[in-house]
């Protein structure tokens, strides 16, 4: 079945027009309730439409191989094939797990970001600046470091470097209601801080809807200030694409 792109949801992101995401750092936050992890899905497979030299270095820590790649079929991007072609590396951290100490960690978040290093220089110069690093889980970061927030956002700073130092788009996803025993936990703020883009998935104000999964907010910064909400639009999760409309149009 031919896949539709979400208009909206590729205007909101600045998508459109075959504009892209490098050199800024997209922040993707949902809750338990209410999954973003669609917009993950979008990006990868615009990233790989949009430029024949475009990348993915893709940090797994939620889901396997094979689970984004029968996602992203279904929505027409083949990840196998893309991962056979230098396009998709994909780094397995599902069992990342550091002992206590804190020099172990540390020299285990450095361990991951220079695995990343190596694979964007060994790729040809002018494919440099369209690499996206995508994180699908910052949560499961802390839950690897044992709850150090201060290894993580280490290594989140690390990471958001890479978008000044080689042009590179940094896009990772937090659940931002797991975080129990703290209104805005140090993470979640200092992402926020440094987000280019800020995507907010939730549950509709007024409870459950049939034809409506939640609506989404994005947030983007101009020039260092705050930021400003340019769209707040519903959507609705079909089998092999997403469909995005403002509230009150849909019939």
């Amino acid at each position: 079945m031919e896949h539709k792109e979400p208009n909206l949801l590729n205007e909101s992101l600045g998508l459109h027009s075959n504009n892209n995401l490098y050199g800024r750092f997209v922040l993707v936050e949902d809750t338990v309730d209410t999954s973003a992890a669609f917009v993950l899905h979008h990006i990868l497979n615009r990233t790989f439409s949009s430029h024949p030299s475009s990348s993915v270095i893709f940090l797994a820590l939620s889901n396997t191989f094979s689970h984004y790649d029968r996602i992203l079929r279904k929505i027409g991007c083949n990840l196998a094939a893309q991962r056979d072609n230098n396009r998709f590396f994909f780094i397995d951290l599902l069992m990342l797990q550091f002992p206590d100490e804190g020099k172990s960690k540390h020299n285990g978040f450095a361990a991951v970001f220079e695995k990343i290093e190596r694979l964007i220089k060994a790729l040809p110069q002018d494919n440099m600046k369209c690499v996206t690093i995508m994180i699908d889980d910052i949560s499961f970061l802390q839950v690897a470091a044992n709850g150090s927030s201060n290894h993580v956002l280490d290594f989140l700073h690390y990471c958001y470097t890479l978008t000044s130092e080689y042009g590179c788009a940094f896009v990772a996803l937090d659940h931002r209601d797991i975080y129990l025993n703290e209104d805005k936990p140090d993470i979640i703020l200092e992402m926020e801080h440094l987000a280019d883009v800020l995507v907010k998935a939730e549950p509709l104000a007024t409870g459950l809807a049939k034809d409506v999964h939640g609506q989404l907010m994005v947030f983007i910064k101009q020039h260092g200030i705050s930021p400003v909400k340019i769209h707040n639009f519903h959507f609705k999760i079909k089998e092999n694409s997403i469909e995005c409309f403002y509230p009150g149009t849909k019939i």
